[in-house]
């Protein structure tokens, strides 16, 4: 990309001959977005030597692969380059004109942050999402000129926002069932293509020049196909092609489409889990070191810290559910279309006019129509999404959702699953969604109950001979188990081995404050068969208030009183003492009374 033509303002003509000239960039460029230009004219700014620099960066930015390739972004960049720009003539205006990269200082793009702020409140995204591409740009300008920046600046770009409110919220994993619908549809969907790319090859092998022997045999034509690349307009009219479907179709039977696109990269998506932009830009030799079944697949993150080459490990097999039999097919179907371009792009396709070309070397292409056709040919925009709306397709969430489930799998350990990622990203973006929601809640609850154990010793009990049948640690005096079994201190549920020296007392030497069944959790109460009709009794009782409460407020009241009874008391006694408890407590008027101090509690 070369610029089209520069013009710079009358103030900072170049200067006469016998002055070195630093190289300069231009003010006023084209860009090629997707094959479509796009001129940028920034030569009414002020601070020509920051944004010539700028605009550098920008070009830089926009010639790399899969980042900026969008024209509402690149005009949004555009415009915050241009705020940028006239906020620093303003704050530095006596020096403007001739305003260098060195006089920049860390406290301009704090204040700029903050103008940003106050202009669109503090929990909107805007701040943040624009200085995240000006320290983007500026951290460019610095790779290309070292020494331009003072260190404070230099220092400042470490970081993205002072204090601008990023207001993201992650993407939320598609259900399961969703993902194992996907990877299954995207799977037969390329078992068909290969088998409608072999299919015509081996027509093509029986077929001759459809120049001297008719383009009436679709062999013919796909012999043409083979030896003298894809159909354009020039080769034959629509009127010849027509009964075989037309160009595109007859393309199609010997290269990929942009349609044939969309199941491949979903397979693969689904299959590893990678992201999006690096499945779209791998390259014919991206696998490596295969052994044992496994193969590792080779891929740039552009997104790390300096275009990171990176690796991941996968399955390999002759078999489309494994991703390095996949890529490996793709291989064998791109080699067509790649050896006519000389690319060594992965992913080449024919389009639409019948020019091979590497599908993604130029950037992402606005693809979603092509994407929504092949969702909707195959019912997945039927599916049903978390929220209960239709499946859309994005890449994104299917890696968020394989990720996913890693994360389930190794029982939300971070060290297990954060490969790939540092700590905090694979906690934020991938562990904390929507999706784990439940299985967070769940784990909170099994924890406070584990905690709850740990601090809250098992219930003690005492067979009618005196001899212990719980596990709990507690000791019992001789004096404290013959009071037990006599019932000399019961108190409804239990015996109470002293009334008076509660650990719940305000005070030593008063009496036990704790109504109702406090004493299920009390480490001075003592369980013998003599309280198992009222346990079970109270038993019945909790139990019918699961129709009064919704679950939530039940755990809440009764939950920990309902567990202690259970799994405490009840589990230590035998079946026949507990039918013959059970008896007994039936055979009262109703059920055995329960006291003020409870009905008051529960009211």
């Amino acid at each position: 990309m070369s610029p089209r033509r520069v013009r710079f303002p009358a103030a900072v003509e170049p200067p006469d001959a016998a002055e070195p000239v630093p190289t300069i960039g231009p003010v006023i460029f084209t860009v090629d977005l997707n094959g479509s230009p796009e001129e940028i004219d920034l030569s009414g700014l002020p601070c020509p030597r920051l944004v010539r620099a700028l605009s550098n960066a920008l070009v830089d930015v926009i010639s790399s692969p899969g980042t900026l390739r969008d024209r509402s972004g690149v005009r949004y960049v555009v415009k915050r380059i241009r705020e940028f720009v006239e906020f620093t003539a303003a704050a530095l205006s006596d020096s403007a004109a001739e305003l260098r990269l060195s006089d920049l200082e860390s406290g301009l793009l704090d204040a700029f942050e903050t103008r940003l702020i106050a202009r669109y409140g503090e929990t909107s995204k805007e701040p943040y999402l624009t200085m995240t591409y000006l320290v983007r740009l500026l951290k460019l300008v610095h790779e290309a000129h070292p020494e331009a920046f003072g260190a404070a600046f230099h220092a400042r770009l470490g970081f993205t926002s002072a204090s601008a409110h990023r207001a993201s919220t992650p993407l939320d994993a598609y259900p399961f069932p969703v993902l194992d619908a996907l990877e299954a549809t995207a799977r037969d969907d390329v078992a068909r293509i290969r088998d409608r790319i072999l299919e015509g090859e081996k027509l093509a092998s029986t077929g001759r020049d459809p120049r001297q022997h008719g383009w009436d045999r679709l062999e013919n034509i796909l012999w043409y196909i083979e030896h003298h690349g894809p159909l354009t307009a020039d080769d034959a009219s629509y009127k010849i092609l027509r009964p075989w479907g037309g160009r595109e179709e007859l393309n199609g039977r010997l290269h990929l489409t942009a349609r044939d696109l969309v199941p491949f990269l979903l397979l693969l998506a689904c299959q590893t889990g990678m992201e999006p932009e690096c499945i779209r830009q791998l390259r014919s030799d991206c696998l490596a070191s295969p052994a044992r079944g496994y193969v590792s697949i080779a891929y740039i993150k552009k997104r790390s810290p300096g275009s990171q080459h990176k690796s991941i490990r996968v399955t390999d097999g002759g078999s489309l559910r494994f991703p390095g039999g996949v890529i490996r097919l793709a291989l064998r179907l791109t080699k067509r279309s790649r050896e006519l371009i000389g690319s060594d792009a992965l992913w080449c396709d024919v389009g639409g006019h019948g020019r091979a070309r590497a599908s993604f070397d130029e950037g992402p292409r606005g693809r979603s129509d092509v994407t929504r056709r092949w969702m909707s040919e195959h019912g997945l925009d039927r599916l049903a999404d978390r929220d209960g709306s239709p499946v859309t397709l994005d890449l994104r969430r299917v890696r968020k959702t394989v990720k996913s489930r890693q994360y389930l799998r190794a029982g939300g350990v971070l060290e297990d699953f954060a490969s790939g990622h540092t700590r905090p990203v694979a906690a934020k973006h991938y562990a904390d969604i929507g999706a784990h929601e439940e299985t967070h809640d769940q784990a909170v609850e099994a924890g406070l109950a584990r905690a709850l154990g740990v601090a809250l010793a098992p219930p003690v009990v005492l067979s009618d001979d005196g001899d212990r049948l719980d596990d709990s640690q507690a000791a019992l005096t001789a004096r404290e188990i013959e009071s037990a079994l006599a019932g000399e201190q019961d108190v409804w549920l239990a015996s109470c081995r002293d009334f008076f020296a509660s650990p719940f007392a305000r005070k030593p030497g008063a009496a036990c404050p704790v109504p109702a069944w406090g004493c299920l959790e009390c480490p001075n109460a003592v369980f013998t068969s003599r309280h198992l009709p009222s346990l079970l009794s109270f038993l019945d009782f909790l139990e019918r208030q699961r129709e009064e409460y919704p679950a939530a407020e039940w755990t809440a009241r009764f939950g920990l009183a309902w567990d202690r009874i259970v799994h405490g008391v009840r589990a230590r006694f035998s079946t026949r003492q507990i039918a013959t408890a059970q008896a007994i407590a039936e055979g009262g008027s109703d059920r055995l009374l329960l006291p003020p101090s409870f009905l008051e509690v529960i009211a």
